[in-house]
């Protein structure tokens, strides 16, 4: 990497001395900023190519730059200097580290061992609580909440009997009916003597009104942003986004998911109708961990540390019913080894019976991408369920185009037509699961800072299977003949939107 730096010093230096003479000699401001541009993106496209990234995005940047110098330059300023990502969050990833191993589960090792015993999946297990950080809960309720309607209402009735802390984390928050509702219970609480905690990502909810924050600040709440970006341009945090979803309530309940907090996810939203979506409702020794996570985040933007007693619950509740395991995971960009997605990878890859996958946006990489294909020409039942409506269209077509590949491997792909589907989640063999935040795409895979609960033979895995089976019903089966025979305009939207795939 050093012998790189020094490559592009070199070449910044030629550059510096190319624009003076250009300046000299050809004159004009246009041809002076034609020149800089042209030598910036060479500089730019030598250091991509030394980064030694996956070949598919080395490529990707190279045609960008090449084919439109202008937007990829600044798209590479947005979106592109991942190299600076391993020194961005090297600290929070070892201070994490460390927290999640020294607040572990005393007993889990004998209770890994019993389950270990009954069912044979040891390298899901152990894959899991490496790169997870974080062990498996097997005194931990979970129950599944569907849509909006019944999310919310059990996340405003857990707000109400909050005693001591409400410490909440989001991607998007809006000043809207839903919004305000939950704003006049924090508010409430926190007049009462809880403390209340609340961390929102700064360009997620970059529309939520000063008024709004500023109307929770003055009843005492914490109110911090994720990741604030004063000039997009200049600042690569921008890239790194909070797309977590947490509510933890006293350090005993909590809550987990894809939904944010906005009226759109009530079917309010009149361009989307019908919003469908999955939440995760949490009880017991578990919430530990989603607790940890939310502290660690907020430490991270604070430097303050609350990791004491009095937030995280020293002893499991015994009298939670033990329904299989349960362990909570972040991802993010300050961990090396793409946890979530290798741990999607193993699961996929461990089955035996089927794979039921339900997400808003599928633009998987290579080997979660393979491990689909090389499942579902095993026989194994691969099913896809996807929106049958766009939100994001270059998404959208980018999506489309790794349709054809599936359906020929035997896969089955479902586009939900009753409204807008924006659940997460993956069921493997009804046995094991995940819910949580993390779409199955390159963003969250890579990118964003995620949170999955991820659920081992419990009584909430039978739920997503019916609801998956429910929502099957309300969708279109995609057929391979008919889907080849699509408009040529649409296949050049989805190859176009395809190249762009690793950097979405």
């Amino acid at each position: 990497m050093k012998n790189t730096i020094k490559a592009a010093g070199f070449i910044a230096a030629i550059m510096v001395a190319y624009i003076l003479w250009a300046d000299h000699y050809m004159g004009g401001l246009l041809k002076y900023m034609s020149v800089a541009l042209t030598l910036s993106v060479i500089v730019i496209s030598f250091l991509i190519f030394f980064e030694n990234r996956h070949p598919t995005q080395t490529v990707t940047w190279l045609v960008v730059l090449g084919a439109f110098p202008l937007f990829g330059f600044i798209f590479y300023l947005l979106f592109g200097r991942n190299y600076r990502k391993e020194r961005m969050f090297k600290k929070k990833y070892i201070l994490d580290q460390e927290t999640y191993q020294k607040y572990s589960f005393a007993h889990t090792t004998e209770d890994l061992r019993q389950h270990f015993q009954k069912y044979g999946e040891h390298k899901i297990y152990a894959l899991a609580e490496r790169l997870g950080n974080t062990e498996i809960s097997f005194h931990t309720e979970t129950e599944l909440l569907t849509n909006g309607e019944e999310t919310y209402e059990s996340i405003l009735d857990e707000l109400r009997k909050a005693r001591h802390h409400i410490h909440l984390e989001y991607y998007i928050v809006r000043a809207d009916g839903i919004g305000h509702e939950i704003k006049e219970i924090l508010i409430a609480k926190a007049q009462d003597g809880v403390k209340v905690r609340f961390l929102y990502d700064a360009v997620g909810s970059w529309m939520l009104s000063k008024g709004y924050i500023q109307e929770l600040r003055n009843a005492g709440i914490e109110m911090v942003a994720f990741g604030p970006v004063k000039i997009p341009l200049l600042n690569s945090k921008f890239n790194f986004r909070n797309h977590r979803k947490i509510i933890v309530i006293d350090g005993k309940v909590g809550f987990v998911g894809g939904l944010n907090i906005g009226d759109e996810y009530l079917g309010k939203d009149p361009q989307f109708g019908f919003w469908r979506d999955t939440h995760l409702y949490v009880r017991g020794e578990a919430v530990r961990s989603l607790q940890l996570i939310f502290l660690q985040d907020w430490y991270y933007m604070t430097n303050d540390s609350f990791i004491t007693p009095g937030y995280l619950t020293p002893e499991p509740e015994r009298e939670v019913r033990r329904t299989g395991g349960v362990q909570m995971i972040a991802g993010g960009p300050d961990n090396e080894w793409s946890v979530i997605k290798n741990i999607f990878f193993s699961m996929i890859t461990s089955a035996q019976k089927f794979v039921w996958i339900a997400t808003p946006y599928f633009i998987p990489d290579e080997d979660i991408f393979s491990a689909l294909k090389i499942a579902a020409l095993s026989g194994v039942d691969v099913r896809l369920l996807v929106p049958k409506r766009p939100d994001k269209r270059i998404v959208f077509h980018a999506s489309r185009s790794y349709f054809p590949e599936l359906l020929e491997a035997g896969a089955r792909i479902f586009e939900y037509k009753e409204g807008f589907m924006h659940s997460k989640f993956i069921i493997v063999d009804g046995e094991i699961a995940s819910i949580g935040t993390s779409n199955m795409d390159m963003r969250s895979f890579h990118l964003n800072f995620e949170v999955n609960a991820f659920l081992y033979h419990t009584h909430s895995i039978e739920s997503l299977v019916r609801e998956y089976i429910n929502d099957i019903h309300a969708s279109d089966e995609i057929n391979l003949e008919d889907f080849n025979g699509r408009h040529l305009g649409y296949r050049l939207i989805e190859s176009t939107s395809r190249l762009l795939s690793p950097l979405l």
